[in-house]
């Protein structure tokens, strides 16, 4: 059999790369006080920006039960409440701390370098 060159041939090994993150600036740190969210529109999703107890932490900004806004709710540690039906998730972890919601919300590897918050997204 004949192969053309840069084509696959029987004895030639396969390898599979791992996609990349990509990195994504949101914000300054300025932007976001301690113990308040700011609420980012970017890459084609929409998050919620939190500075709690010292650190940066992000989430998706819509509410796993109805049309919230987390970056628009009460914080309370490290605890947002959701300003549509006050369901509750842990800012950490996006885990549910109280109903009616049952879905964890999305949370984010975030980075704070040179004064501005990055998450990666595949």
């Amino acid at each position: 059999m004949i192969y053309a060159p840069n084509q696959f041939t029987p004895n030639r090994e396969v390898r599979e790369h791992a996609a990349v993150p990509t990195r994504v600036e949101l914000c300054k740190t300025v932007q976001v006080a301690e113990g308040t969210a700011m609420g980012v529109e970017t890459s084609g999703l929409t998050l919620a920006v939190f500075h709690i107890e010292g650190g940066f932490y992000v989430t998706d900004d819509a509410c796993t039960h109805g049309p919230g806004s987390l970056s628009e709710g009460f914080i309370d540690g490290d605890v947002v409440e959701c300003n549509f039906h006050n369901g509750q998730f842990d800012i950490k972890s996006g885990e549910v701390v109280s109903p009616p919601c049952m879905i964890p919300i999305k949370t984010y590897p975030t980075t704070v370098e040179g004064g501005a918050v990055f998450i990666d997204v595949d």
